[in-house]
């Protein structure tokens, strides 16, 4: 026999499928067409155990999808552009594009030492010019589209990266790449208008049914849809009195969701970053405070201010606005819990309905004003009838924040109050009557900031010209290509780069400078699987035509941390350029696998940056990809978190040995080594029970196997592949040597061996090929060509069955039935076998539980 050496069969086999073209996407062929795509990755260095599971799981199912008939497509590219390989350059006193090619070419030969099936002739890299070129080009159709928009406003700044980040890369308050604190300024900056699609991104999620429920809920509240209505508020001298005709600047609007709790309304808070702060405060006594307040809320993160639980600071701005419901003088503060980018940047507050202005008007003393209460309040009694105000302060600990009913509301007391109540359907009806208010939606979706001050990303292809304004690059113009010579480590950016900043204006010919922000790297993600479709096309990003035969993604796989980043930008792009007429879908992705991390011996993620990642070529060289690639699969369930332990991968190198003998054995050139026992003259009745049970065997794990494969449940197929393998050991211990010189024997012997090698094919790929083609003989074919083994649900079935018999909960026998024999039947044995527990009892009742049990109750 052979011996099983994976360092001598791996690279063989690589070698071979890259020279035979062997994963290469067909196209046109006939069959139908499965479109298998991993996340691509980041070069900053070679990949960790966390890739192997990522990519191990893609590979798998694209391999069993093409032993199930599938044309498929399995490409890989580089997310290459981003801060790690400019910083890298710096340390360096190198260029990004030096490290980034390098490490690239260190994964792809890890990539192909694995055995991934990729079709490297569709390699796609972000920070190639012939890639960014497109970048460029969808940016100018989103500007023509008027999806392109540039405006001062504040921004989420990383003091580290020095850069500004968007708000979806702001995690807990920190940069989502260095975790660095995150503070806010004003700048000019460039967006996608994402906002625009923001109805269409949250009715889609329902499409998407191939999605985990968890990431789609990720994305539903990120969106944050918002029914409820804007009310204006009048500014007003300190007497209350309005001007007799209030002018836009007059006018302060607020968006609420709960109008029926206006009558509560005690005081009215505006964001530090509002913009119409200064003026309004600009040399009267309470500047210098408000000026304060807006610099001390800048050290406190954006998420702390949004969720409210920071010790809360304001500052009395000293103006006034008037209540429209009825007419009240309500004085205007600045608080640095309101946040400028959800709503309007202004609040009414109503302390007796919201936890976070309760708080502030506990700190500050202004009044709380109970007008929504449950009917068993002890102020319900008191005040249900009570139109005026009866009560301006309550001794309460916490705000109602419950739907009740409304009291001390005018002409609405005693109203159901909530969202969508009567209450508040009838209070923004008057507003509307007044002139004061109007139904609206919002959402906390912000549109994309997509500036970065850096270099190492695509150019903006704008030009700023004193005469034109800001234009847009010609289109034969591109791509604006980064300078080579630029001198990082020296401080030199491009803004500082005079060879690239000037430029001549393409509408006027005048002296211009170029924009030198960069894009943010999720734009290079956002369509790259579309350009693997077309990877070579010169004249647009991608054949519609092509790209439409091929897409959507049929599986897509990559980490749940991009729910709210490259999962919602990629729905956003997609719908773009749908309505450019490029796409005729909806959604990239049909289905979707977020694989769970990979975590090192205490429970951390693994990171570079942790310095804990695990590189697998180690492992690797002591027992081949094959068993790293099982292992990784059969650890834990793809979706789940996996405890990284190296001990076990002996354990699956064992498991393939095995496989690898008994194929051997099963095709009578196990030599000295085999498991066949010879035993004349007494292997024959053994040999027929012992195969009728092998072949049920067969067709019961081929079926498990397509239908774990088809869940992606490889830890239960592998589990499964193993009980195979260890029915087919028992097989051969006990067949006798006269009945296995039969060609029926040997037919059936072939069969199950090829079974079991098609079983571990899409798993364990080199170890498959060299017995398909070495020892089975199958000399011209691949066995991932082969089609999947078929089975038969009908023969998988059990001629006989063991069930346990208990009496009172408590095992008292085992019994042997017929698989097809009936339940009084069966229960009846069950009383037979445990007749000597059951003696002076009286059977209550028997209960079987068909496959597994019969349970006696008796007294």
């Amino acid at each position: 026999m052979k011996e099983y050496n994976p360092q001598d069969i791996e690279p063989r086999w690589q070698a071979s499928w890259e020279a035979s073209g062997a994963h290469k996407a067909a196209e046109g062929d006939g069959r139908p067409k499965k479109y298998v795509l991993e996340m691509f990755p980041y070069p900053s260095g070679d990949i960790h155990m966390g890739h192997v599971r990522n990519y191990t799981i893609g590979d798998v199912i694209a391999r069993y999808s093409r032993m199930q008939g599938f044309d498929v497509l399995h490409p890989m590219g580089w997310d290459a552009f981003g801060l790690p390989a400019e910083n890298a350059a710096i340390k360096r006193h190198s260029h990004p594009a030096k490290w980034t090619y390098s490490n690239i070419e260190t994964q792809k030969a890890s990539f192909k030492r694995m055995g991934f099936s990729y079709d490297w002739n569709r390699s796609v890299v972000a920070c190639d010019p012939e890639y960014y070129r497109w970048g460029q080009w969808i940016f100018e159709q989103f500007w023509k589209r008027g999806l392109v928009e540039r405006r001062n406003s504040p921004v989420n700044w990383c003091p580290s990266c020095a850069t500004v980040l968007a708000n979806e890369q702001v995690i807990d308050g920190r940069c989502w790449r260095c975790d660095s604190e995150v503070e806010k300024r004003d700048l000019t900056q460039w967006y996608f208008k994402i906002t625009d699609y923001a109805q269409e991104l949250l009715d889609d999620l329902d499409q998407l049914e191939g999605w985990p429920e968890r990431v789609k809920q990720q994305q539903s509240n990120w969106i944050g849809r918002s029914e409820g209505a804007q009310v204006d508020f009048v500014l007003c001298d300190a007497d209350g009195t309005e001007p007799a005709n209030p002018s836009d600047d007059d006018i302060i609007t607020v968006f609420t969701t709960r109008a029926d709790t206006l009558f509560g309304c005690s005081f009215f808070v505006l964001a530090p970053e509002y913009a119409r702060l200064p003026e309004l405060v600009a040399g009267s006594a309470y500047e210098q405070g408000v000026l304060d307040l807006i610099e001390a809320s800048k050290k406190i993160t954006a998420v702390q201010r949004a969720q409210g639980t920071h010790e809360k600071h304001g500052a009395f701005t000293g103006r006034y606005v008037v209540n429209p419901i009825n007419g009240e003088k309500v004085p205007v503060w600045v608080a640095d819990y309101v946040v400028a980018d959800y709503g309007t940047g202004a609040v009414m507050a109503v302390p007796c309905g919201d936890q976070r202005d309760f708080d502030f008007a506990r700190a500050y003393d202004l009044p709380i004003i109970p007008i929504i209460l449950a009917e068993d309040d002890p102020l319900y009694d008191r005040l249900k009838d009570e139109r005026g105000r009866a009560v301006t302060k309550v001794d309460w600990e916490e705000a109602y924040a419950a739907e009740g009913v409304l009291v001390q509301s005018g002409a609405y007391t005693g109203m159901t109050g909530g969202k969508h109540s009567e209450g508040e359907a009838a209070v923004v009806s008057k507003l509307e009557e007044m002139g004061r208010g109007r139904r609206t939606v919002e959402f906390r979706l912000r549109d994309w900031l997509i500036s970065r001050q850096r270099y190492w990303g695509n150019p903006i292809p704008a030009i700023h010209c004193p005469e034109c304004g800001v234009v847009p690059v010609p289109e034969e113009d591109l791509p604006v290509m980064l300078p080579e010579d630029i001198d990082l480590a020296a401080g030199e950016t491009l803004a500082t780069h005079e060879g690239f900043v000037n430029c001549a204006c393409p509408v006027c010919g005048r002296p211009a400078r170029r924009e030198t922000d960069t894009m943010d790297t999720f734009t290079c993600s956002s369509w790259y699987y579309m350009r693997y479709t077309d990877p070579h096309n010169q004249s647009a990003p991608f054949d519609p035509a092509t790209a439409n035969a091929w897409m959507p993604v049929d599986q897509y796989i990559g980490g749940i941390e991009h729910a709210i980043l490259h999962l919602l930008y990629s729905r956003f792009f997609t719908k773009v350029l749908r309505d450019m007429g490029m796409l005729d879908f909806d959604e990239p992705f049909s289905n979707l696998l977020c694989q769970g991390m990979v975590l090192d011996e205490h429970g951390d993620v693994m990171s570079k940056s942790k310095g804990n990642v695990i590189a697998p070529e180690d492992m690797i060289a002591s027992y081949g990809a094959d068993a790293v690639r099982a292992y990784i699969l059969f650890m834990a369930p793809p979706d789940k978190e996996l405890l990284w332990n190296e001990d076990g991968l002996a354990g699956l190198s064992k498991f393939l040995n095995r496989a690898w003998r008994i194929v051997f054995d099963l095709k009578r050139e196990g030599g000295d080594d085999s498991l066949f026992q010879a035993d004349p003259g007494k292997g024959a009745p053994r040999s027929d029970a012992a195969r009728a049970k092998l072949l049920r065997e067969r067709h019961r794990v081929a079926a498990k196997v397509a239908d774990d494969f088809g869940r992606n449940a490889f830890n239960t197929a592998i589990a499964a592949i193993m009980e195979l393998v260890n029915a087919a050991s028992d097989y051969l211990r006990v067949t006798g040597a006269d009945d296995r010189v039969s060609d029926e024997a040997a037919s059936f012997d072939a069969d199950m061996a090829e079974t079991i090698v098609k079983l571990l094919a899409p798993i364990a790929p080199h170890w498959a090929e060299e017995l398909w083609t070495t020892v089975l003989g199958h000399k011209e074919t691949s066995v991932h060509a082969q089609a999947w083994p078929a089975f038969d649900l009908e023969l998988a079935k059990e001629d006989e069955i063991e069930l346990a018999v208990q009496v009172n909960g408590k095992v008292k026998a085992r019994i042997t039935v017929a698989a097809d024999l009936d339940q009084d039947s069966i229960a009846a044995a069950g009383r037979d076998a445990a007749a000597a527990a059951l003696a002076g009892k009286r059977v209550v009742k028997t209960i079987v539980i068909p496959g597994r049990l019969v349970n006696i109750v008796a007294k």
